[in-house]
């Protein structure tokens, strides 16, 4: 495994992460155990996609593993290292809601896009139950739950700390910093980020602009425009939640800067902070970081 996927940010060892669970204190040793824990953690609405994807409950835990996506090369990769319950972010079966029936996917659509889908689907179900591993989403509890959460992650490894939020909603914080032009700014964020193999970040709007504040969530629904209410001098948006004929378009128009980064990027840092909490909260049983980061490879023709 490549060193990066173990690096963690500097102090993050030092973080306590102390939460007052129900299940905190007491002996987790299935994988029904590990997911009630992790709802534990913080209130969220129901229904959730928190939940055991699947895999057995009952299943008794060797090693726990945990990632931001469940590709098939990272379900291996978990079994190689001897991990039979893998705890993720987002969905393994190429939906929100994994395996249950919904309407609006790409299960929709015509023959032959819906049945190649459907056979990737039943191959990877196959695999996972012939090998005997649990897959956990862990999903809306990250993304809400404080100090280090998804957006609140992304924000401490980009150097920003919690002292410095200004403004606050939802999944969405904006930090002071110190004034500057844009450009700087968004290549500040480029060498924060680095660690996770993202080649760069992509700049929209002015700039040359002067900028006291940052304003970043995560995922799919933090949308620049859902958030235009707390006025970040400078938007970080992620490349699942922009439109290059909408959000960006209107950033050049009116000079607004906008930083777009990859989805994997953003939440990488949760991941591990999420692995990290578990590792203090639960030392009797060996947690496993997989790490990702930016989920595209990069090529150029140079």
């Amino acid at each position: 495994m490549k060193r990066r996927d173990f690096i963690l940010t500097a102090g993050l060892a030092s973080m306590a992460f102390n939460i007052q669970n129900e299940y905190h204190g007491k002996d987790i040793n299935t994988a029904g155990d590990i997911q009630n824990y992790l709802r534990g953690l913080f209130p969220v609405r129901e229904p959730s996609v928190d939940r055991i994807v699947i895999g057995d409950p009952e299943t008794r835990i060797k090693k726990v593993g945990t990632a931001w996506m469940p590709y098939f090369k990272t379900l291996k990769e978990a079994v190689i290292l001897g991990i039979n319950v893998l705890i993720v972010h987002e969905p393994a079966f190429y939906r929100h809601w994994d395996l249950d029936n919904d309407t609006g996917s790409l299960f929709d659509t015509p023959s032959p896009a819906r049945d190649q889908y459907l056979e990737a689907v039943e191959l990877k179900k196959r695999w996972i139950e012939n090998n005997g591993l649990v897959i956990i989403r862990s999903h809306d509890v990250p993304d809400i739950i404080k100090d280090y959460g998804m957006p609140f992650a992304l924000g401490r490894k980009l150097g920003f700390k919690n002292e410095d939020i200004i403004r606050s909603k939802d999944y969405y914080n904006v930090y002071r910093i110190r004034k500057g032009k844009a450009s700087a700014v968004a290549k500040m964020i480029a060498d924060k980020l680095k660690d996770f193999d993202q080649p760069g970040v992509a700049f929209y709007g002015d700039p040359d602009r002067e900028v006291s504040s940052v304003g970043l969530g995560t995922g799919t629904i933090c949308d620049p425009q859902r958030y235009a209410e707390l006025d970040p001098g400078l938007t970080v948006a992620i490349d699942d939640t922009v439109r290059t004929w909408i959000q960006t378009t209107y950033a050049e128009d009116t000079g607004n800067p906008l930083v777009v980064i990859n989805h994997g990027t953003s939440e990488e840092e949760g991941m591990r902070m999420l692995n990290e909490h578990l590792k203090l909260n639960i030392p009797y049983i060996e947690f496993i970081h997989i790490g990702q980061g930016c989920g595209y490879r990069w090529i150029t023709w140079r």
